[in-house]
């Protein structure tokens, strides 16, 4: 074998090898899915501290989950899946937690009304007690 077939057959193993070594490190690349249930999931948790009274009684909490969705919009516009997953999990709790607060803001400005009727009502009976018949 002469000395130019043998740096030839190194080089085509060389470069067989280097195509396996990439090949194979493409293969491992884990493929992330676009995560579109829980943009939806996110939206609607969104939408419900919305509704529940979040921007009265949590506007910080519904805002934050709402800067949150829009950098997943962002980042499932530019396929950047696994930022979009972790926002849109970000955003759900956020939103979760403005729900919550409103519906805690609520419970406690009724549990205040019903507080002051009660004071009312006494007032009135006490009234109506040490009154002159």
């Amino acid at each position: 074998m002469k000395k130019t077939d043998c740096f030839k057959s190194y080089q085509l193993i060389g470069i067989t090898v280097a195509a396996a070594i990439f090949m194979a490190g493409c293969a491992s690349a884990p493929t992330i899915p676009a995560p579109t249930e829980q943009m939806a999931l996110s939206r609607s948790a969104i939408s419900s501290a919305s509704s529940a009274g979040g921007s009265e009684y949590a506007p910080v909490q519904l805002k934050s989950a709402m800067d949150k969705m829009d950098s997943a919009e962002h980042a499932m516009g530019t396929k950047n899946y696994g930022l979009a997953r972790q926002m849109a999990e970000e955003a759900l709790v956020d939103a979760q937690l403005a729900a919550a607060a409103a519906r805690a803001g609520k419970a406690q400005k009724a549990a205040d009304a019903l507080q002051q009727s009660d004071q009312v009502l006494k007032k009135e009976l006490d009234r109506n007690a040490n009154s002159p018949q």
